[in-house]
């Protein structure tokens, strides 16, 4: 498939319009029909002129499932097979290929605008690098209020910042962090402290929908467990409905 193919198979999947997952049951919250993500190689202009095959390496190629509300979907495969790819092209992170994804029966690739925003208020990812995620230049407090002033949050506070501060706190503490680290670096905690607020991030909003990157593969052993256990644990408090990979 060429990148012209892509192009072509993309347009014909928005003129389409909604398809069988679109129109599913009601409990269906996220729908994914035959997704594909491929990086192209030997197709710039140079390589045309000399009539050079485009190459691709299929990260993704024909991906199909679908998750109920209430349920949590395991993605296991073997390093490089495309499991981190899959999830943050479903959460239009990265381009698609080509495929359909369904949250609440609309489709994703095609919003825009207030629409797009709604779906990242709703939809949300821990992952899997706790170090790179988080920006070094931040302390864990901004980091966490982030998604909280992007979004206008809380709306109806009468001391927007006292409200945002207080949310960030009780984020913080309910991950197993205090609220006097708040003003820390990343760079001052360990993996496993980085990781909670990174998941104190994913929190603020509280979304509807959480893909999970492997956020214990690169943990120690002693920690695992612990970040574990907190996540299943914020997942019967707040009823996510994540899609795990391991």
């Amino acid at each position: 498939m060429t990148e012209e193919d892509v192009r072509r198979a993309r347009d014909d999947r928005r003129n389409r319009g909604a398809t069988g997952l679109a129109n599913a049951e009601s409990d269906v919250l996220l729908g994914v029909e035959g997704l594909r993500k491929y990086y192209f190689g030997r197709d710039t202009l140079t390589d045309r002129l000399l009539r050079r095959e485009a190459r691709s390496v299929r990260a993704v190629d024909g991906v199909s499932f679908a998750i109920h509300r209430g349920e949590t979907l395991g993605l296991v495969g073997e390093s490089g097979c495309g499991k981190s790819t899959t999830g943050e092209t479903l959460l239009r992170l990265r381009e698609t290929t080509e495929g359909d994804v369904y949250f609440d029966g609309e489709p994703v690739f095609d919003l825009a605008d207030e629409e797009l925003i709604a779906f990242r208020r709703r939809a949300g990812i821990i992952f899997q690098d706790s170090y790179s995620s988080l920006d070094p230049r931040m302390t864990a407090g901004q980091l966490v209020g982030e998604p909280l002033s992007v979004h206008g949050e809380p709306a109806d506070a009468e001391n927007t910042a006292e409200a945002r501060r207080e949310r960030v706190n009780e984020l913080l503490e309910r991950v197993g962090l205090s609220h006097s680290q708040r003003d820390r670096y990343p760079h001052e905690f360990s993996g496993g402290q980085r990781q909670c607020v990174g998941i104190a991030r994913a929190l603020a909003l509280e979304p509807d929908f959480l893909v999970f990157d492997e956020p214990v593969s690169a943990l120690d052993i002693s920690v695992q467990a612990q970040i574990l256990n907190l996540l299943a644990d914020l997942q019967a408090e707040f009823d996510h409905l994540p899609l795990y990979r391991a």
